[in-house]
């Protein structure tokens, strides 16, 4: 019996909708490049300023460190008082929804698209992102296409949520799993 192979040359997104047109996507990337990505760049103030223009929802006392990469703004919502740590990647083809009080650690990726590897054209697959309230995605932590992590949830560093995190679990490893409950004083 033959197995079937992938056809790279196959691949298709046109369904695929960015959300804005070609110029607003390039202009993003110059401005992406000179106050998001740049080590130097260090006036929150002025991301804060961007991010909106182009469209993110953006809450106050939002702290965004330097290097972070985010791939559409306009697929973007930010809670009061969440951080963005240095070097965080949101590879947000569809939308990602961060709650208030929300830290996202250095290095973490939370990516919303992937491929189906069941298909020969290695098809993409697109599903949105929520960070609830109060929640901890740690250092170089990975957050999966269609994840929710439950308010005031901890990602411990380097894990991957492949599933939901349930509200004040505390979650390890690849794939996360529960290791226990998260008791705040």
């Amino acid at each position: 019996m033959a197995r079937r192979t992938v056809h790279l040359s196959n691949f298709s997104n046109d369904w695929y909708d960015r959300g804005a047109p070609r110029w607003k996507e390039l202009c993003w990337l110059f401005v992406s490049a000179a106050f998001f990505r740049h080590p130097l760049s260090l006036c929150n103030g002025a991301k804060i300023w961007w991010l909106q223009l182009f469209g993110a929802k953006i809450g106050k006392g939002v702290l965004i460190k330097q290097q972070v990469q985010i791939k559409f703004p306009w697929k973007l919502s930010i809670g009061d008082y969440s951080w963005i740590g240095e070097r965080v990647w949101l590879d947000n083809l569809a939308q990602v929804d961060i709650g208030p009080n929300v830290c996202i650690s250095q290095g973490a990726y939370i990516f919303t698209g992937n491929h189906d590897y069941k298909k020969t054209a290695f098809d993409l697959i697109i599903k949105p992102v929520a960070i609830e309230n109060g929640a901890w995605v740690g250092a170089k932590a990975v957050v999966c296409p269609g994840v929710t992590v439950g308010s005031h949830a901890v990602l411990t560093a380097g894990s991957v949520a492949t599933g939901d995190l349930e509200a004040y679990g505390i979650y390890q490893g690849n794939p996360a799993a529960r290791v226990r409950e998260r008791v705040m004083n």
